[in-house]
């Protein structure tokens, strides 16, 4: 025993080596104990609670995180004694030990912070407000008073001192950090308005966007095109920009159909008796032709002599007829919204003919039965326009002119 203490006494830094190889030892157990038994511990048991969802408390590695500290705690509060160690080199390694502790926590208040955006989004749903914005932006703050913390650790010198010295840095702050600020802002104006959230449908042709929005962050928003095509637009765009939000749209239920028929204007005429006829076969127009010709019997009448001129009197037009029969015929169909605007109308005419426009809503927002419920409607009107004695308009084809000009030389 005498013997080792003199050799201690001659050779001091064994001791040291010693005790700090005993420090390293215990802060290594210390850790095998706290991550293999306590963390695997605490995990099976947070992962069967239900009430705070344990299972994504476990997943999202809060407690893994702080295990973390545990070997430097020990190293933190157990330098200072190791006997022989100069007490400069033992406060660096204690101040780098508190600062990764800082660094520590503040990765397990981001991983919470995450976790809780998680579970926000699980229960607002795939529409429901985005708060990803707001969750980076607190891992910012979170991240920089970490790092405030850190440095003052490291140089063990009161934070205050720091945060006293960044109000002169204020306005370099606020230039580098101007792109997050401002982002920041827009996220707080589209949040606050409910301009905005994922699922929406939005079209922006000027950024090239026209899909539904995937994720909305502090500084970005991600559009899925119906191409499959992802545009990424910064988030401030969505204020200085305009653009077309299709929300109402699928909340309303029902998707418009804004389309014209094209009438060749020389098929339009007055019908005969023999057409009137013929056309009160259909079922769309019944209850019309007999109406419409009694009142028309009954405006003539009242004429009185200049009834006898033609020009003089009402007539039922084949434009007309087509037109009762096509707001009939929507008012029937199995694929239209009766509970919304619905008109057939004509448009002014032009070198292209007459339009006639059809407005009226589905009764779905699905966008392949949407196209199927209005190819079946324009389907079956340019079938029945000859029933009418109406025509399309169609510009004159290659085919046109060849047989004018083989009628031509035939003649």
């Amino acid at each position: 025993m005498a013997a080792v203490r003199q050799i201690l006494l001659e050779y001091p830094w064994i001791e040291t080596l010693f005790w700090l190889s005993a420090l390293v030892l215990a802060a290594l157990v210390v850790n095998f104990v706290v991550k293999v038994a306590l963390v695997r511990l605490l995990n099976r048991l947070i992962g069967g609670l239900t009430f705070i969802k344990g299972h994504k408390l476990a997943e999202a590695g809060i407690i893994d995180r702080l295990a973390n500290a545990a070997p430097a705690l020990v190293i933190s509060t157990w330098i200072m004694e190791v006997p022989g160690l100069p007490v400069a080199i033992a406060a660096v390694i204690r101040n780098v030990a508190n600062a990764f502790n800082i660094l520590v926590v503040a990765m397990a208040i981001a991983a919470a912070m995450k976790l809780a955006e998680t579970i926000w989004h699980q229960r607002q749903g795939p529409t429901g407000r985005s708060i990803k914005g707001y969750v980076q932006i607190a891992t910012i703050i979170v991240y920089g008073l970490a790092a405030i913390l850190m440095v003052a650790a490291i140089i063990d010198r009161s934070p205050l001192i720091l945060l006293s010295g960044l109000g002169a840095l204020t306005a370099v702050l606020i230039l580098v950090f101007q792109d997050t600020l401002l982002s920041l802002v827009a996220s707080v104006q589209i949040s606050s308005t409910d301009m905005v959230k994922v699922g929406d449908w939005i079209e922006m042709p000027a950024q090239n966007a026209d899909g539904d929005v995937i994720e909305i962050a502090l500084h970005t928003v991600k559009v899925q095109n119906w191409d499959k095509t992802i545009t990424t637009l910064p988030i401030r765009t969505l204020v200085n920009q305009p653009f077309k939000n299709w929300r109402g749209m699928q909340e309303s239920g029902g998707r418009r159909i804004k389309r014209s028929l094209l009438i060749d204007q020389t098929s339009i005429h007055f019908m005969t008796a023999e057409e009137e006829a013929r056309l009160r076969r259909l079922r769309q127009l019944s209850d019309y032709i007999p109406k419409k010709e009694q009142e028309i019997l009954e405006w003539n009448a009242a004429l009185g002599p200049a009834g006898e001129y033609a020009g003089n009197r009402r007539r039922m037009t084949n434009i007309g007829s087509f037109r009762a029969y096509v707001d009939a015929y929507l008012r029937a169909h199995p694929g239209v919204h009766q509970g919304m605007t619905m008109i057939v109308r004509q448009m002014p005419p032009g070198p292209e003919g007459l339009p006639l426009e059809i407005y009226c809503f589905t009764n779905t927002i699905a966008w392949a039965q949407y196209e199927a419920i209005q190819s079946d409607i324009f389907d079956h009107l340019i079938a029945i326009l000859p029933e009418f004695g109406l025509e399309l308009f169609q510009a004159p084809t290659g085919k046109d002119f060849a047989r004018l000009v083989t009628g031509g030389a035939a003649g």
